[in-house]
C-alpha cells in the first residue's frame, strides 16, 4: 500500500521533528540525572502536601522525591504532553486547513487517490510525528537505573502509550476543526483553548472539590492525570483515547469531504 502523501508530510517536517525529539531527550535526561540530587530532600514533599492547588496545576501531585513522583512532576504530567501536543496539533492544523490556505492541498488532492485516502494517510503521518518524542523520553526514563531512579517498564510503556495517544487526540480534533472551517488559525486556537482547559481540569481534579467530578471529560486525566506512571494505564483508559482518536479521525474524514478545497 503506497502513502505518498505521508511520506511527503514527514519528509517537510523533519527537521521540527529532529529539533523537537533531540530537545525532549536533552531536558528528559537532565531531569533523570537530577534525581539523586533531590531524592533525599524530603522538604520538596511539603510542596505538595494539605492539597497543594498552585503545585497541581504544574502537574505535581504526591511526593515528590519518590520516582514516580518526581518524573510526574517534572516530565509526564506536563513537559512531555506539551511538547507532543505542539507537534501534533501544529501538524493536525496544517495538514488540511494550512494547505488549503497556501494553495497546495488543491494540487494534493488532484493525486489520483479518494479524500478518505488522503484524510488515512495524513492521520498515519500524525501518528508517527507524536512517536519520537514519545519514545526518547521513555529511553531517558530507563537510563535512569544509572541514577537511582527506579521505574516499572510496564507501568512507563503505559505512561508512554497515554502522551502518545493524548496527542494524536488533539491532533485529531484540530484536523477536524481545521477541515470544517478550513481555517489554520481557527484550527490551532480552538484546539488549544480545549487542550488547556481539559489540562486545568485533569490537574486540579484531585485538589478541588468542585472540578473532580469533570476529570473523567478531561483526556489529559486518562492519559497522565490517574496516576499511570505509578500504576500503569487500564484497558479502560486506553480504549478512551483510542475511541475518540477515532471517532475524530471520522469526523475529520466527512468534514474534509464538504470542504471547498480552493
Amino acid at each position: 500500500m503506497r502513502a505518498d502523501t505521508t511520506r511527503l508530510d514527514l519528509r517537510i517536517r523533519r527537521r521540527s521533528l529532529i529539533g523537537y525529539t533531540i530537545g525532549i531527550a536533552i531536558y528528559a535526561i537532565t531531569i533523570v540525572a537530577l534525581y539523586p540530587s533531590f531524592k533525599s530532600d524530603t522538604s520538596l514533599n511539603k510542596l505538595t502536601e494539605h492539597g497543594n492547588a498552585v503545585a497541581a496545576i504544574f502537574g505535581a501531585s504526591g511526593p515528590l522525591t519518590s520516582p514516580t513522583g518526581w518524573l510526574d512532576a517534572n516530565l509526564y504530567a506536563n513537559f512531555v504532553p506539551l511538547i507532543i501536543l505542539l507537534v501534533t496539533v501544529g501538524y493536525g492544523a496544517a495538514s488540511i486547513a494550512g494547505q488549503d490556505e497556501d494553495g497546495t492541498l488543491g494540487l494534493v488532492a488532484t493525486l489520483p487517490t479518494s479524500r478518505r485516502r488522503l484524510v488515512a494517510e495524513k492521520f498515519a503521518a500524525m501518528c508517527l510525528l507524536a512517536l519520537p518524542a514519545a519514545l526518547a523520553t521513555m529511553l531517558c526514563v530507563l537510563a535512569g537505573v544509572g541514577f537511582e531512579l527506579h521505574v516499572d517498564f510496564a507501568h512507563l510503556a503505559g505512561a508512554t502509550l497515554g502522551v502518545l495517544l493524548l496527542g494524536i487526540d488533539f491532533g485529531a480534533l484540530a484536523m477536524l476543526i481545521g477541515a470544517a472551517t478550513g481555517s489554520r488559525g481557527t484550527a490551532l486556537g480552538t484546539t488549544a483553548a480545549i487542550a488547556a482547559a481539559a489540562y486545568i481540569i485533569s490537574s486540579l481534579s484531585p485538589v478541588v472539590s468542585w472540578i473532580h467530578p469533570l476529570r473523567y471529560a478531561s483526556p489529559f486525566f486518562y492519559a497522565v492525570g490517574d496516576s499511570q506512571l505509578a500504576n500503569g494505564i487500564s484497558a479502560g483508559s486506553a480504549g478512551a483515547l483510542v475511541g475518540l482518536a477515532a471517532l475524530l479521525a471520522i469526523a475529520s474524514n466527512r468534514a474534509f469531504r464538504r470542504l471547498d478545497i480552493h
